[in-house]
């Protein structure tokens, strides 16, 4: 049903486009199905290359609150250089003023936040196995160091210094030659540096060698007498036991306390939890978690005792239970990069960049202009609508632009930089996607919209049709993309919408839309990126229009017109 009404929609819009041509042996109205027919003697198609000029756009200050994934680790990027990912959160209980009875005592404390993973078959016993390779970047044999301590930085939900109401945000600082060791942020007014907030007379966790596990999770269920009474499985994730004296004295012991008692006392009191993560060699590797997952949580668990009656009827029994604290509220992103293989600057506005560098996590993206002057725009124009003798173009009675040239297709045609350095690894840039967007407007082009193929569960294989996936060919290697933008094109021709810049950028999740603030980007080209290029390590270099290679970035468009 869900691919019907895909295309119905891709339809609909096909024939919305259609109808807005007037029946005219020169002009379109009703165009048949057999237009672009050999046979047919009334009209022709051609192709053309519009002028276009792409320039490099550096990017710095990029909201780092709000993602909807978040990056851990060491990530060397062979074309780029190092970068450290490193988290900042809040944690929230699951109810407050509770009550933990008498004689309390902690039996354990589990983390467990899972990683994204997928099933890819069964084991000899019918119990799922699984991979996390696609949101694993880097070396999955060469550990990190992964340190975990209180955070004693508060984080705001609201701007003191903005309108009353406005959502406090955060901003990266990544440039590696400021500091190498420590994570820093913005939050509009001041810079914060997370490792001289962080709480040092206990470390929660610390991991010198880390590395993830792609295993099934094991759950075992016990009795009274510590027998096994059942096992369930659950995906990979990083689940690990805590420290039971830093829960007992920070949460269990604070039952009376205020700070246990609303959302604001708690967010006040435990201000959240930093997750460090360091090089221990040349190499490493950079994971994907799922922090906002409802199984991403601490689970205190703990016995208490009961009392009832009094005297010789006085009886004593001992309870099990939990308190849940989870990965909500505030949550950041930290990185630290040392782009020492690349020089990534703002790029050249007037005459474009011969290579693009697109790069997340603070890097850098690219920045389309589809028709660079006002005479190219111009010209777009009077090739395509009719032009009245009074000088203005004709309209139909809908007051849509009547056209002499159909566009069939647009597509922004990209290639790869073949000279890219990949480790060695041919592989390395298989499923990297390109994000087209509205720089002007900050949303999808029109053509994502209409793009008949959706995958939710898919990312990698949803929304083709607008976002083409990198093909090679097959004799030579070089890789491309296809941008189709056809639908932005005729809506300049037939709307006079306005024309816009186009941002490129590489994105880990092109079903996601939600943008990330630039701070004080007023005034910029670029106000906003797409926040999964945030978080999208892997960079990757494209050929410009500022080139004379034959591999330089093109706008091709394939167009039906009368016949002379």
């Amino acid at each position: 049903m869900k691919k019907t009404i895909s295309a119905l929609k891709f339809c609909a819009v096909c024939s919305v486009i259609i109808s807005s041509f007037l029946a005219c042996d020169k002009e379109f109205a009703s165009v048949d199905s057999d237009v672009l027919g050999e046979d047919n003697t009334n009209f022709q198609t051609n192709k053309e290359s519009l002028p276009i000029l792409a320039y490099n756009k550096k990017l710095n200050a990029l909201q780092i609150d709000g993602l909807t994934s978040n990056l851990l680790g060491v990530f060397n990027d062979p074309a780029f250089g190092q970068t450290t990912a490193s988290i900042v959160t809040q944690v929230t209980p699951s109810s407050y003023s509770p009550n933990f009875g008498d004689d309390t005592v902690i039996d354990s404390v589990v983390m467990t936040i899972p990683y994204f993973s997928r099933v890819i078959g069964l084991d000899d016993e019918g119990l799922n196995e699984y991979t996390i390779a696609d949101s694993l970047y880097g070396n999955d044999e060469a550990p990190i160091k992964l340190t975990v301590f209180k955070n004693e930085y508060f984080l705001r939900d609201f701007d003191p210094t903005a309108p009353l109401g406005e959502a406090q945000y955060y901003y990266s600082i990544a440039d590696g030659e400021i500091n190498v060791t420590d994570n820093f942020a913005l939050n509009g007014s001041s810079t914060i540096n997370f490792d001289e907030h962080k709480y040092t007379n206990d470390t929660i966790l610390k991991i010198a060698s880390f590395l993830p596990d792609p295993s099934r999770i094991r759950l075992d269920t016990y009795d009274d007498e510590g027998e096994t009474t059942g096992t369930t499985y659950s995906a990979p994730a990083l689940r690990v036991k805590l420290d039971h004296d830093f829960w007992q004295s920070h949460i269990i012991d604070q039952e009376d306390n205020d700070v246990l008692t609303s959302a604001s006392a708690f967010q006040n009191y435990f201000r959240g939890l930093y997750f460090k993560a360091e090089a221990t060699s040349a190499d490493g590797h950079m994971l994907m978690l799922n922090l906002g997952s409802s199984d991403a949580n601490i689970v205190i668990y703990y016995s208490y005792s009961t009392t009832t009656g009094t005297g010789e009827n006085e009886t004593t029994t001992t309870s099990n239970s939990t308190y849940t604290l989870s990965f909500s509220g505030k949550r950041l992103n930290t990185f630290i990069n040392n782009y020492n293989l690349q020089t990534l600057a703002d790029g050249n506005t007037t005459e474009g960049d011969g290579k693009l560098y697109l790069k997340g996590t603070e890097g850098s993206m690219a920045v389309v202009d589809l028709f660079p002057t006002d005479e190219d725009l111009k010209s777009f124009i009077d090739n395509h609508r009719v032009l009245l003798e009074n000088g203005e173009y004709k309209k139909d009675e809908r007051g849509n632009y009547i056209l002499q040239r159909l566009i069939n297709d647009a597509q922004l045609i990209v290639y790869e930089d073949q000279s890219i350095n990949t480790g060695g690894d041919e592989d390395f840039h298989k499923y990297d996607r390109l994000y087209a967007y509205d720089v002007n407007n900050n949303i999808p082009l029109t053509d994502y919209a209409l793009d008949p193929i959706s995958n939710t569960a898919d990312p990698f294989n949803s929304i083709i049709v607008h976002l083409g996936q990198r093909r090679e060919n097959d004799e030579n290697g070089q890789a491309k993309y296809k941008i189709r933008i056809t639908e932005h094109l005729n809506n300049i021709l037939l709307r006079d919408s306005t024309n816009t810049k186009v941002g490129l950028v590489l994105s880990t999740n092109v079903n996601s839309t939600t943008n990330a603030r630039i701070l004080n980007s007023e005034g910029s080209d670029v106000t906003t990126v797409p926040a999964a290029s945030i978080i999208t390590p892997r960079g990757t270099i494209l050929h410009g229009t500022n080139t004379t290679v034959p591999q330089k970035m093109t706008l091709e468009v394939f167009f039906t017109e009368p016949k002379e």
